[in-house]
């Protein structure tokens, strides 16, 4: 059935408000306006990211929401003056766009267009209106993605065309885990041949900074975490030692000082926990160190630390999307998994069915799973 120019009814996961489970409703899809592109999802991971915004510590989030940031899918038809895709293309959404206009995009350093929705929360398309509705009540967006239903709308410059033969229920993790984690060892850190890297968490993209700096050649990789269950599957990633702070009576920058002489070149914090991003900059060598936050602590945080621990030479950085302009790499990074320059496919540890997403997000918050990927 040509469905092109019509409203499309389909399921989708509501977040009705924050502190309650996701609701499986019947909602409706509007027609992709000028410059936008209506998406067939097939599979979404579900990111430590979107929890937060479930439990109400992401401030300012607007409600009722459809979540979900790390999806991909088919194109099913396209607005007015979209030029990049076409019907029948396998994308993915980027919840960092690329408007191609702004200092963010324009910037050679910089990955971050001003024209995202992750700063003004606005839960909204361009022109301030949503394309969702449920039983007549508005359904407001997610950082310009929204993957949590069967079918979503995001503007042009969210969205990259990527390779025919890629398979959509791993690529999905180049969305946002895999890219996120990846991207912060070789683009943020900029990972040296022989150098020394602690990771502190072995999530989804924890794992995935690990995978990063082994193809860097880092000859030293400390995998930090408190279950003792990831080690595993660290070092199948590249790990060369596994810590668990719980084993230790002293802090676990202390441990991870002794263990190389001083602290690491590299390290990275991958949880969005404010005392362990101060651990990940003491752990780093005091006067070369260099301490990477990739994980998203809530709203509320701050981080405070003696400025000393910079005066010496350290250094501490931060980048979204793991520093990649997303839809010019977006595509690279999926051919790449195609010619298996990297595999994905240990980082998923669960598939379920999209209906069975609060299952999946308490398998999260259990420590049950490394990444769920959900599929329609």
């Amino acid at each position: 059935m040509d469905t092109a120019g019509k409203v499309i009814k389909c399921k989708a996961a509501v977040l009705w408000e924050p502190g309650q489970p996701f609701k499986i409703e019947e909602i409706e899809v509007a027609p992709p306006k000028a410059h936008e592109v209506r998406v067939k999802i097939i599979a979404t991971g579900i990111c430590r990211s979107d929890d937060h915004v479930v439990e109400g510590l992401i401030k300012d989030n607007k409600y009722p929401v459809i979540l979900g940031h790390e999806g991909a899918g088919i194109v099913e038809s396209i607005g007015e003056g979209v030029t990049t895709v076409k019907p029948g293309d396998k994308v993915i959404p980027l919840f960092l766009p690329i408007c191609g206009e702004c200092r963010g995009c324009v910037e050679p350093k910089s990955n971050f267009c001003y024209k995202s929705d992750i700063g003004r929360k606005t839960g909204l398309m361009s022109d301030n209106t949503s394309r969702f509705t449920c039983n007549g009540k508005r359904i407001h967006h997610f950082i310009n993605t929204s993957t949590f239903t069967e079918y979503t709308v995001v503007d042009e410059m969210s969205v990259a065309k990527i390779h025919d033969d890629a398979p959509l229920e791993k690529v999905c993790m180049i969305g946002c885990g895999f890219s996120t984690g990846y991207g912060s060892a070789v683009n943020v850190a900029k990972v040296e041949p022989g150098s020394t890297c602690a990771v502190f968490g072995l999530g989804g993209i924890g794992l995935s900074v690990i995978i990063g700096c082994k193809v860097a050649g880092a000859s030293k990789i400390i995998a930090i975490d408190v279950n003792n269950k990831k080690f595993e599957k660290a070092k199948e990633f590249g790990a060369t030692e596994c810590v668990n702070p719980k084993d230790y009576e002293n802090p676990i920058h202390e441990v991870i000082q002794k263990m190389t002489n001083g602290g690491v070149h590299y390290s990275f914090e991958c949880i969005g926990n404010t005392n362990i991003m101060v651990s990940a900059l003491l752990s780093s060598h005091v006067s070369c160190g260099t301490a990477v936050i990739v994980g998203v602590a809530p709203s509320v945080s701050t981080l405070s630390f003696a400025p000393m621990l910079l005066l010496t030479g350290r250094t501490i950085k931060g980048a979204l999307f793991g520093g990649f302009k997303s839809k010019e790499c977006v595509p690279q990074l999926v051919s790449d998994l195609i010619a298996e320059k990297f595999k994905v496919d240990g980082l998923i540890s669960h598939n379920l069915p999209f209906n069975e997403i609060n299952k999946g997000f308490e398998m999260l918050r259990n420590g049950e799973s490394i990444r769920t990927v959900l599929k329609f």
